[in-house]
């Protein structure tokens, strides 16, 4: 067996079930993930799964090598270790990190009573949990540039969300300074360049933004988001995850307001309506 094979089985037993918001259920014979619970968390069939466990799959994409250390709550060396042995360059330090450290992972499954997600440098949002469905659109329908904040920001617009003129000021131009800063620290991150790119040729707003060379860190702000069960005002701040470039976005309101009371219906109602029957 294949040193892949090898660490890919032996990861897939390490991870229990609830790590990863899956019951664990009567009747297991393994305390680990199941191949179909890991097929689904990375995104792939379960024939595939056992093709790699069993060697007879070669040359995994690096999109797949990055769903599959995600799911399987793998360390930064570890994830290295999995895209080495697999035939594949490890991630480089001149793009933009997209993996999710595990300690970043539990901090979103057990912080349930706030909308939380985490994005990249770029703005690319890569984990959420159900609380942050349910204030808006479910990221999960999403594909390709839609994942993207800035890209939603500038050119589908942000139907559903109120600032005040200051704030809204402020959240645009800050969005494209920190993009901005961004390119500067991954120079090689050709799929950063293409974003910016096709922004500035998509949205005069941005290309207006982006042309005063402002570099700014994204920062805390104040909105109105129109939900199912009515508006609520919420403060948006962003914690950086030192090591890893990640932005872990917190929303909350005031506690003992209607707004805070609104957000708690919402974890109610809209958590069940995410639940599929």
């Amino acid at each position: 067996m294949s040193e892949f094979a090898e660490v890919l089985r032996a990861w897939r037993d390490r991870v229990r079930p609830e790590q990863v918001g899956l019951p664990a259920g009567p009747g297991r014979r393994t305390a680990g993930l199941r191949r179909e619970e890991l097929a689904a968390l990375a995104g792939v069939s379960v024939d595939y799964v056992v093709r790699l466990e069993q060697g007879r799959a070669t040359n995994p994409s690096p999109q797949l090598l990055g769903a599959l250390a995600t799911a399987l709550r793998l360390s930064t060396a570890e994830r290295d270790h999995l895209f080495r042995v697999a035939g594949a360059a490890a991630p480089s330090r001149l793009t933009v990190p997209t993996h999710v450290p595990p300690g970043v992972q539990r901090i979103v499954d057990r912080l349930g009573d706030v909308p939380l997600a985490v994005f990249t440098a770029a703005h690319d949002i890569v984990l959420w949990n159900e609380l942050w469905a349910a204030l808006g659109d479910d990221p999960g329908r999403w594909t390709g540039l839609d994942r993207n904040l800035v890209w939603r920001h500038f050119v589908h617009g942000h139907e559903g969300v109120e600032w005040d003129e200051t704030h809204q000021e402020d959240f645009s131009s800050d969005l494209v300074a920190d993009l901005r800063a961004a390119v500067g620290r991954y120079p090689a991150d050709a799929r950063l360049a293409d974003l910016v790119a096709r922004l500035r040729r998509e949205s005069p707003e941005f290309e207006r933004r982006w042309d005063s060379g402002r570099i700014a860190a994204h920062r805390t702000s104040r909105k109105v988001v129109r939900t199912p069960v009515g508006p609520v005002e919420i403060d948006c701040d962003v914690l950086g995850v030192p090591g890893s470039d990640l932005r872990i976005v917190v929303y909350t309101a005031v506690p003992g307001s209607t707004d805070a009371a609104t957000l708690d219906l919402l974890r109610v109602t809209g958590l069940q309506e995410l639940t599929p029957g």
